[in-house]
């Protein structure tokens, strides 16, 4: 397994990569104060597989060599992987305080294996095998991988078959003998500068038109072809001031970017699905299960943190005693602990599948994620109300530090005289980039996006509600259907 140093200094031993930020290109993206954080960020999940007191949740063995391996990178043998999964995301977002980019890798890899297993037992292909050589070399290199899923899609009325520019879904533009050449582009990709390599997916069901789309493939993320463009987020150029005051999460922050598939050629090793449109929905599904079995574990870290500021500054603005403070605290712990509650809950009903390895239940994965796009909105707003008016107005750290005006900074923002105005100040930077700020796209937009907006689950939900056994037991309740059990 790596060291969070050898991560860091991996990334630096990449080819030269077309990053683009504000308009620019991005010559060291290792060094960058506006990527740095998240790199921090994903170098925690190296970090934490360090420390022996971490082991049995950051650790496994490898069901393919029976090696010691970063759990991130570990095909699921248990519903006990599926539950320290969960574990394991909540430990990290705790530490981390943001989002650590590494889950989408795992989630991929779990649903590829048993996917290209069922391509393989219908088809007599041989993309399970490739997909096994390239998850051991995977394993033993300690990688981050960027899952690739979700497409520009242009009219959202329309399959990509029928969009006026086909390059708006990734497809195959070119067969070759040695393999194949693709084009498009991948939205929201999270952490995927600070990722060694790049595993793409469809974004959704396909039609037997629509072959071209059906495609699942790897590529190194230092190849040539690629074009990367930096998103923006809220209060992102703070990481580029002098002080870190006002950045509220010091050293650690998300990442999302575009990433262009320009003409990439893809060796036949690398390529995992090619054409099979009747699977496409089956690894969008398990993909998206695992995703949002995810969300009940990083989101909830990351609420503890929230949780804590928010009794910290109660304490600072000297009110943690009141009632209405308290009971506003425990609403957050609640809805905190109804989320783990789903992320344990759809882990523990979890089966194996063909291929070996563990998926989750997908009705409660689903309920799971339904449940994340709505109470960290509201632990936020909690946050926010306990916090007070001044998380939203209070001067810089400049003015803070202001030979002419800092004593009028630190006179005025004091609270509870207990604390010094600085602690009050941190700790209101910090609620402030978790509940709008720059911390808030990992903990608040991707609660609400990631993994399928509100919708996609709301579909899946209904699709696996049963809802004729449902009326079949109330029939038999009511004396319309025969009751022959007493």
């Amino acid at each position: 397994m790596m060291t969070a140093q050898e991560y860091i200094e991996s990334l630096r031993n990449l080819r030269p990569r077309k990053i683009y930020l504000l308009g620019e290109k991005v010559e060291n993206p290792v060094d960058h104060p506006m990527i740095r954080p998240s790199i921090n960020c994903c170098a925690m999940t190296y970090k934490l597989a360090e420390l022996p007191e971490y082991q049995d949740i950051m650790t496994a063995k490898s069901a393919l060599t029976g090696n010691t391996i970063n759990r991130f990178v570990h095909l699921h043998q248990s519903t006990e992987d599926l539950i320290k999964k969960v574990k394991m995301l909540r430990l990290v977002g705790q530490m981390t305080g943001a989002c650590f980019q590494r889950c989408v890798g795992m989630d991929a890899l779990n649903a590829v294996w048993s996917t290209t297993y069922e391509i393989d037992q219908k088809y007599g292909t041989n993309y399970h095998e490739r997909f096994k050589q390239y998850l051991i070399e995977w394993e033993e290199k300690d990688w981050t991988v960027d899952g690739c899923m979700t497409d520009p899609k242009g009219n959202r009325s329309l399959p990509p078959s029928k969009q006026a520019d086909p390059d708006l879904y990734v497809h195959i533009v070119e067969k070759r003998s040695d393999g194949i050449v693709v084009r498009g582009a991948k939205m929201h990709q999270t952490g995927i500068i600070n990722s060694h390599e790049i595993l793409v997916m469809p974004t959704m069901s396909l039609s037997l038109e629509e072959a071209d789309y059906a495609v699942c493939f790897a590529v190194p993320s230092d190849d040539p072809s690629l074009i990367y463009i930096y998103g923006r987020q809220s209060c992102d150029t703070r990481k580029l001031e002098k002080t870190t005051v006002d950045v509220g999460n010091i050293k650690y922050g998300g990442q999302e970017a575009i990433v262009i598939f320009n003409d990439t050629f893809v060796p036949w090793e690398r390529v995992f699905m090619c054409g099979e449109t009747d699977f496409a929905g089956m690894l969008v599904e398990r993909f998206a299960g695992y995703h949002r079995q995810s969300y009940g574990g990083c989101k909830v870290g990351n609420g503890d943190v929230l949780i804590g500021a928010a009794a910290a500054i109660a304490e600072y603005n000297g009110v943690a005693k009141a009632s209405h403070i308290k009971d506003k605290i425990i609403e957050m712990v609640h809805l905190n602990e109804t989320l783990y509650s789903c992320g344990i809950a759809c882990s523990a009903e979890g089966r194996k599948t063909p291929a070996g390895n563990y998926l989750i239940d997908i009705m409660l994965a689903n309920v799971c994620k339904q449940n994340v796009t709505r109470y960290p909105y509201e632990i936020a707003r909690l946050a926010q109300d306990i916090a007070g008016g001044i998380v939203a107005t209070m001067p810089s750290d400049a003015d803070f530090k202001s030979p002419e005006i800092g004593h009028w900074c630190n006179k005025f923002m004091i609270g509870d005289a207990k604390y010094s105005a600085e602690e009050r100040q941190r700790m209101l930077r910090l609620i402030e980039t978790m509940t709008m700020g720059a911390i808030a796209v990992g903990y608040l937009t991707e609660s609400m996006h990631g993994a399928g907006s509100p919708q996609a689950q709301r579909i899946l939900i209904q699709r696996y509600a049963n809802l004729e056994a449902k009326k079949a037991l109330a029939r038999r309740i009511c004396g319309i259907d025969e009751d022959n059990l007493l």
